[in-house]
């Protein structure tokens, strides 16, 4: 079967499921999730500081030069896909500034990232917020946000998306369009004036605007690009929504690097949910972010898929095709059988500091799994001259532990909350120390 074909046959599927259809002659339905740990089989990790000769990778030149690359390499094969390819132009469109935000405590730009030449896109708008207290360049959060820049904060100034919006119940939106009335509505998960009173800026866009989150989004999605250089093809190919995704947060630090008001040095990628796997992935792929914060990812981000516990490999593949490439497919009963685990994905972060942040009542997402995941990730990080995970057992819930590999188990749900950001602004403050506010 071609990439074509597969993606539309896995389409096909998707679309019959979240429409409540039956599944396709001879599909399995999806398995019932494990939540006792007394089911989760046995299993063993592929090596993470071994060649395939058998070989032990005993240098940080053998890491950097051999094994590292080959990782990369087979994520992108077996797991993400292909990142669509640079853009052809790369042009900023400021949209003017409000130098007296949130009470004068900020000021709040908006851009738009143009990528081609052409008036039809692809294109990305940031909302962009800077501490006025602070003299110089400021570290910056960069971060996907999932129902538009409007929803971030209520500011009336804050321009709306021109494409598809999801519909996530508590935004509201006009048949697949934004509207006012969602301004404002997540903010709980953007808390701009904690963050700007800590001395850090924030850069955040809305993630559609690079792959909407459809089964049938890939047409729309920046792998549009392709037509104007040699790559993928728009109508298939083994790309995904989350390499899309972290491609977006790439092209963030390409803005972060030119705004003389933002220290690209300390460019922070953080995520939630899905977009905790994207932040993982634009880590992985791009080493300019000085640090990654992973929110509740789950399977495909920080969670062991050989664990099997929660989500799995057959759950993300019936239900978010789009989110992988077309060869995850292979392993949607059979996570033994990829050739990688993500606590391999999470090594490919080190040296720089890494947070994962799993939440004690989200069981879908393993928390356990996240946390043996950054455990096995660590011998990455000492074969590199730094600290791993500080603790060998799970944290204790609300007890953030902030070593290198870092690791907070929130008491709570599948959220992300001003709880997590204060704990995300202490892991930034110990390990990029930012410069003190001037007043």
């Amino acid at each position: 079967m071609s990439r074509v074909s597969a993606r539309a046959a896995r389409l096909l599927l998707a679309l019959i499921l979240l429409g409540g259809g039956l599944a396709a002659p001879g599909q399995a339905q999806e398995p019932a999730p494990i939540y006792d740990e007394a089911a989760v089989p046995d299993y063993t990790l592929p090596p993470l500081l071994t060649r395939p000769s058998g070989d032990s990778v005993r240098t940080a030149e053998a890491w950097w030069t051999a094994r590292r690359p080959r990782l990369l390499r087979q994520f992108r094969t077996h797991v993400y896909g292909d990142l669509p390819p640079l853009p052809p132009a790369f042009r900023v469109e400021a949209h003017g500034a409000t130098p007296d935000a949130l009470g004068g405590a900020a000021t709040r730009r908006q851009v738009t990232l143009h990528f081609t030449d052409r008036p039809e896109g692809p294109e990305l708008d940031l909302l962009i917020y800077r501490p006025n207290d602070v003299d110089g360049p400021v570290p910056v959060f960069a971060g996907l946000n999932f129902a538009g820049n409007h929803t971030v904060a209520a500011a009336p100034g804050i321009r709306l998306p021109d494409g598809w919006v999801p519909d996530w119940g508590d935004v509201p939106s006009d048949s697949g369009r934004a509207v006012a009335a969602a301004r404002g509505t997540r903010e709980r998960r953007w808390p701009v004036e904690q963050i700007v009173g800590r001395g850090y800026g924030l850069v955040t866009a809305y993630y559609g605007d690079l792959f909407p989150d459809r089964a049938d989004g890939f047409s729309e999605s920046v792998y549009r690009l392709a037509s104007d250089s040699a790559g993928l093809d728009a109508g298939g190919g083994d790309g995904s929504a989350i390499s899309a995704w972290a491609w977006g947060l790439h092209r963030m630090m390409d803005y972060a690097a030119r705004a003389d008001a933002l220290d690209d040095d300390r460019v922070i990628a953080v995520g939630h949910s899905r977009l905790g796997k994207a932040a993982l992935w634009a880590g992985a792929t791009d080493r300019r972010f000085a640090a990654v914060l992973d929110n509740a990812s789950g399977a495909g981000g920080s969670a062991l898929f050989r664990r099997r516990y929660g989500e799995r490999v057959v759950h993300l593949d019936q239900s978010f095709p789009h989110w992988f490439c077309d060869t995850f497919g292979r392993y949607r009963e059979n996570e033994s059988a990829l050739p990688v685990d993500q606590h391999q994905l999470l090594a490919l972060i080190a040296p720089r500091p890494l947070l994962v942040s799993p939440k004690s009542e989200d069981r879908w997402a393993d928390p356990r799994g996240m946390v043996l995941s950054a455990r096995h990730a660590s011998p990455a990080w000492r074969l590199l001259g730094q600290e791993g995970l500080a603790i060998d057992t799970m944290p204790a819930p609300g007890t953030p532990v902030l070593s290198r590999v870092g690791a907070f188990l929130r008491p709570g749900e599948h959220d992300l909350l001003p709880a997590d950001w204060a704990v995300f602004l202490d892991f930034a403050d110990r390990h990029l120390r930012p410069p003190s506010p001037t007043r």
